[in-house]
């Protein structure tokens, strides 16, 4: 492959700490970088001296010649003039609209982005689209994306990814990525290089890949390591157990990572956290009943109906703009809806954590332990009691981090510890809208740990599908029809309802399928989620809007049977399967073996369809 980029012991130092010290490495052709490490490790430092916009204070740069390099920084500079000078800057329309990978560009990222539209009257999300959309349609050979994500919606991440492994699938240049995103790194990426304590640590393979591959490194070190260790295993072991579509990406080895996590147990006893959310917050949480709001003319919510009962683990994406951050204000009482109600159990304390870090000018004298401490020295999480200390510590302040002052907090730092404010209080309910802004991958690890021993019922705003599929049990999705659609499938689903919409128009709410219409959708969710998602103008077919009682012993009766008979066809099958093994080459067996599978995998289709049809009525 030729080589394209390259450092060669470069060193960069700012004040008295060295950020990069002798560090070498290269780009070559067909690369797909990914760039992890802690906030201020020097991430983006390294995209600048590889881009050339800062001078290293040793060592050298090399490109090899004729190479363009394209660059997006962390924030967005405002542009001035119309998006379309931004993206074409003096170039007629035909110059470009023949060609189809830039008209592929604009379809991806601008379809609700007029070109005649002034710059600077456009959101933060659809500026960072026009960044990206005058870079992509440009011919750099290498690009240097610094958080490309920030601002993107999950529909919009995923696009992304899939053009860049297009466009760089097959050795047509070399891109490099600063992200947190660890879906978007595992889509993207074929090597990861982590920056950390002025060194870069080259590894293979994506975001799953280079978790393995630390977590063998602190195994060979466990003495030093052991803390980064189990947390490391425990991520790991949810990689291990996550959807397939992950799984079948990162083609990590399967016998290692099998290894480290033998004993690894699940991330949650769902059903501990259940008894417990139960017993602390009540049979009531939230109720959103027959809930209206309009803004401007325009109708965020209309007649919806969505039940949030104790130990509710709920993830939430759409469409920008379509009231995902309303969503969260109506569930804590800062929104008021224009029609319906909103009913809150007697024993909820609800915190919300939002996009726009709380003020902490107040508290900028104090230091970060001691602001946790004055609203409480010790909590219990996770079944054992944790100091203030070791609960600032477990989301990445260091023991010397936390005697620093509240006013030399980063951003990233400033809103961890506005959520361990939160956490410390002891809500009942988490309200987390895009929690994942500003924190580096080590501190997302340790966030969904920590909330994976949350007893109470949490709802997550993101745009980050590992963290949706991590921590949520359900997601739901806003479609920008003021409905809220159930997403059994989880976030493919909404990409699938979204790719099947045109970008200009709203989905009509009669073209949902039934799923969108009652959470016994999901039977596999349904059982530890005892409420969920209703419409208010249609209830899946059940006569009345509700069945009667009898209806409803009657139903969970059914269900009860057939989740049994399940499971005794589930331990048949199993031996079926090793009877099948132990007489392999005796053929006629076999016929018969195979038959008697055909017939069990047919009965438990039929189980199935029976199943979700007795779940619906039962509720």
């Amino acid at each position: 492959m030729a080589h394209l980029l390259g450092a060669d012991r470069v060193t960069v130092a700012l004040g008295t700490r060295t950020i990069l010290d002798g560090i070498s490495l290269g780009l070559d052709d067909g690369a797909r970088v990914g760039v992890v490490g802690p906030n201020g490790a020097g991430k983006s430092t390294l995209l600048r001296i590889l881009a050339g916009q800062q001078p290293p204070d040793d060592g050298r740069v090399t490109r090899a010649g004729g190479v363009r390099v394209g660059v997006l920084d962390q924030r967005d500079v405002l542009l001035d003039g119309s998006v379309l000078d931004a993206i074409h800057p003096g170039a007629d329309i035909h110059e470009w609209a023949t060609d189809p990978r830039i008209r592929a560009v604009h379809e991806g990222l601008l379809p609700d982005v007029p070109l005649s539209a002034e710059v600077a009257t456009l959101s933060g999300g659809q500026r960072r689209r026009v960044a990206l959309a005058a870079l992509l349609v440009g011919d750099d050979e290498v690009l240097l994306l610094d958080e490309p994500t920030n601002h993107l919606d999950v529909e919009g991440v995923a696009w992304l990814a899939a053009h860049l492994v297009e466009r760089f699938g097959r050795g047509n240049g070399a891109v490099v990525v600063v992200t947190h995103d660890r879906w978007f790194l595992d889509a993207v990426t074929t090597r990861t290089w982590e920056v950390h304590d002025g060194v870069v640590d080259p590894y293979d393979g994506g975001y799953a890949a280079y978790v393995l591959a630390r977590a063998e490194r602190a195994a060979q070190a466990a003495t030093v390591e052991a803390k980064r260790l189990n947390l490391l295993r425990k991520e790991l072991a949810w990689l291990r157990r996550g959807a397939p579509a992950r799984t079948s990406k990162p083609k990590f080895r399967l016998d290692a990572a099998a290894t480290l996590i033998a004993d690894e147990p699940p991330p949650r006893d769902r059903l501990e956290l259940a008894r417990t959310a139960t017993a602390r917050l009540g049979k009531d949480v939230l109720d959103l009943e027959d809930v209206s709001l309009a803004y401007g003319g325009r109708a965020l919510f209309d007649h919806v109906t969505w039940r949030l009962g104790p130990g509710d683990r709920w993830g939430v994406v759409g469409v920008n703009g379509a009231g995902k951050t309303t969503l969260l204000g109506l569930l804590s009482g800062r929104v008021t809806p224009t029609g319906g109600r909103v009913r809150r159990g007697k024993t909820v304390r609800a915190a919300e954590l939002r996009q726009e870090v709380e003020d902490l000018s107040a508290l900028a004298d104090l230091r970060v332990v001691e602001v946790v401490e004055r609203e409480r020295r010790a909590l219990v999480v996770g079944g054992k009691e944790v100091t203030a200390s070791q609960l600032v510590e477990r989301l990445g302040f260091t023991r010397e981090r936390q005697q620093t002052a509240v006013r030399d907090l980063s951003g990233g730092e400033r809103r961890r510890l506005a959520l361990l404010r939160l956490l410390v209080g002891e809500p009942n309910v988490l309200l987390l809208d895009e929690p994942t802004n500003d924190l580096d991958t080590d501190t997302l690890a340790a966030l969904e740990d920590l909330l994976d021993g949350w007893p109470g019922t949490i709802v997550v705003v993101s745009h980050d599908r590992y963290l949706l599929e991590r921590v949520a049990d359900r997601q739901v999705a806003l479609l920008g029809d003021g409905t809220i659609r159930d997403l059994p499938g989880g976030v493919d689903e909404y990409l699938q309802l979204r790719s099947a919409t045109p970008a200009s128009s709203s989905l009509p709410s009669s073209s949902l399928p039934s799923s969108s219409l009652s959470s016994s959708s999901s039977p596999a969710s349904e059982r530890m989620v005892p409420r969920g998602l209703e419409s208010s103008d249609a209830r899946g077919g059940v006569v009345g809007g509700r069945p009667n009682a009898a209806d409803v012993r009657a139903a969970r009766k059914e269900v009860a049977r057939i989740e049994r008979r399940l499971a005794k066809l589930a331990a048949e099958e199993s031996a079926l399967h090793d009877e099948l093994a132990a007489h392999a080459t005796e053929h006629e067996r076999v016929l018969v073996l195979d038959a008697a599978l055909r017939a069990l995998a047919a009965e438990r289709d039929e189980l199935e369809a029976a199943w979700l049809e007795a779940a619906e009525t039962a509720g």
